[in-house]
């Protein structure tokens, strides 16, 4: 991470996961965050527990604690009512009516501020208002995080206990429910991709060779779909492709966006429908008494599954990309005085030396700042290990928890599990396990994915492979075949956005990313969950 970011996300990421896991009254308090070597690292945090506990307290303790500790028993409590008050619901008002308004509204007085127009200090007051947003929106995104995880975590983990099925399958019964996986501006997309299938000057437009930010100013000037390309480009411009202001927007990627408009003026962007089939078949193997209960899960996990994405697109993904915008005119501006050697660099000072060196202080030499992005943009994640001081203990068994608190433990774990699963075949050179997200086979072209920098590399009908995928990956969604990727779960962004656009998906292979060559022909094969590599780049 960025050192623009890395203190804002670090203060603001637990503020909000705090506040919502206090709604539902979850025994883990928040996640708290911490950098090592620019890398984010994650502990849970218990409720109650004491300041640097590294495991829950032995069973017989905790037993007690829920039982006679007042603040223990109230919380429990809270989580009783979420679930009889359907606490999700009124969330999802909130967030409809409240915290998504005044999000947007935010974002858009920032987006409207030119940047270039500004004095030094103008823009030091306005990197300033990007980086407190910023925060802001961070603790949006995680406000919401239980919100994401109670209902569709309860629906799956029932749908396992009463049927046995595979987690595979129980996942499947969330498909469609979620359209904003599809992309964030999918609409705005198949309404340009309309217009330009209407027009023969726009297609023809389309098919020009010359640069890409050309065809679009073209396409934008173009009387009959100029609107409708205004409209998209607008739309995705300043959203941010990952969490952090190191990240390319969607607007830094002409040719990805000249793609994506291609596609959608060539092919219909239908999202997949929910699989009736399957939802008859696992409903029938419900016992009896419990068919009214799966009934009810299944429609408050499909009211709720939306903010899953939602809540990411439009708080700290966009607030993100405006943040980054501020960040680069400061680095045009410090380049231009010989403070940098690239403006790529800006993102790799903090705040306090971005200021310094706008005013004319004293701050990071050249070399120095150089140094650091070379750093952060040749390393990942495979550099990192993935645990530090120690392996996180396994969640206590609800089974120790008084009845009240079990629903939301059991739907917590069972999502939590599989976010972060990978599978435990053996992998050789050709061949690589996960688990499968659709059913269905998939040959192409490898496209290998290492940050936000390759995206623009990205032709239609290339299969995805990379380590993970963050919501804000969707923007490539319409131009994708198929997606690989090393880590991530069932109930991963990967996992999810397959689904949702009904395109085979691997997920969990461990391998992809070191073994698949950029470039190699590969077969995605959704009903073995394999991954078959045909022939090298």
């Amino acid at each position: 991470m960025a050192r623009f970011t890395s203190a804002t996300y670090v203060a603001a990421f637990p503020r909000g996961f705090a506040e919502g896991t206090a709604r539902y009254g979850l025994l883990i308090d928040y996640l708290k965050p911490g950098i090592s070597n620019g890398f984010i690292y994650m502990q849970p945090v218990p409720f109650m527990a004491p300041e640097g506990a590294m495991k829950p307290p032995p069973g017989p303790v905790l037993w007690l604690l829920t039982r006679l500790h007042p603040k223990m028993r109230a919380r429990i409590a809270r989580s009783a009512r979420a679930f009889e008050e359907k606490q999700w619901r009124t969330d999802l008002d909130t967030w409809d009516n409240v915290d998504k308004p005044a999000s947007i509204e935010k974002h858009l007085a920032i987006q409207v501020i030119d940047v270039r127009a500004l004095t030094d200090e103008g823009l030091v007051e306005h990197l300033r208002t990007c980086l407190d947003h910023m925060g802001d929106m961070i603790a949006m995104h995680h406000k919401y995080t239980a919100t994401s995880l109670v209902a569709p975590g309860h629906l799956i983990a029932k749908t396992l206990e009463w049927t046995g099925a595979p987690v595979s399958e129980a996942c499947q019964l969330l498909r469609g429910s979620s359209p904003i996986s599809n992309g964030f501006a999918a609409d705005e997309l198949t309404k340009a991709g309309d217009a330009i299938a209407g027009s023969v000057d726009a297609a023809a437009l389309l098919r020009s060779t010359g640069p890409s930010t050309q065809t679009l100013e073209a396409l934008s000037d173009n009387p009959d779909v100029g609107p409708a390309v205004r409209a998209y480009v607008e739309a995705v411009q300043y959203r941010s492709v990952g969490y952090d202001v190191g990240d390319f927007t969607a607007g830094e990627m002409p040719d990805l966006l000249v793609s994506a408009l291609t596609t959608a003026s060539q092919s219909v962007l239908a999202p997949e429908a929910p699989d009736t089939r399957l939802e008859e078949r696992l409903r029938s193997q419900v016992p009896p008494e419990h068919v009214a209960e799966f009934d009810e899960a299944l429609v408050e996990a499909r009211l709720a599954n939306r903010i899953r994405d939602e809540r990411g697109n439009y708080s700290d993904g966009w607030a993100t990309g405006l943040g980054r915008r501020a960040v680069l005119e400061a680095g045009r501006r410090l380049h231009e005085r010989g403070l940098l050697l690239d403006p790529q660099h800006a993102p790799d000072l903090d705040r306090d030396e971005i200021e310094a060196l706008l005013r004319g202080d004293a701050g990071p030499t050249p070399d120095e700042t150089a140094e650091r992005h070379t750093w952060r943009t040749t390393h990942t994640v495979a550099d990192a290990p993935p645990f530090l001081n120690a392996m996180p203990p396994a969640p206590p068994s609800a089974d120790l928890l008084p009845a009240g608190a079990r629903p939301a433990m059991n739907a917590v774990n069972v999502v939590m599990g599989n976010l972060f699963a990978v599978s435990e075949e053996e992998n050789t050179e050709v061949v690589l396990h996960g688990m499968s997200v659709n059913q269905g086979t998939y040959e192409g072209t490898a496209r290998l994915v290492e940050s936000s920098a390759d995206f623009g590399r990205i032709q239609q009908g290339d299969v995805l492979v990379t380590r993970n995928t963050s919501p804000y990956f969707n923007v490539v969604l319409p131009l994708l075949g198929a997606i690989v990727t090393d880590r991530g779960g069932q109930l991963s962004h990967a996992a999810i956005v397959a689904r949702e656009y009904g395109i085979p998906g691997v997920v969990g292979t461990r391998d992809a990313t070191t073994t698949i060559q950029d470039g190699a022909r590969v077969r995605v094969d959704g009903t073995t969950a394999e991954v078959h590599v045909l022939s090298a780049s």
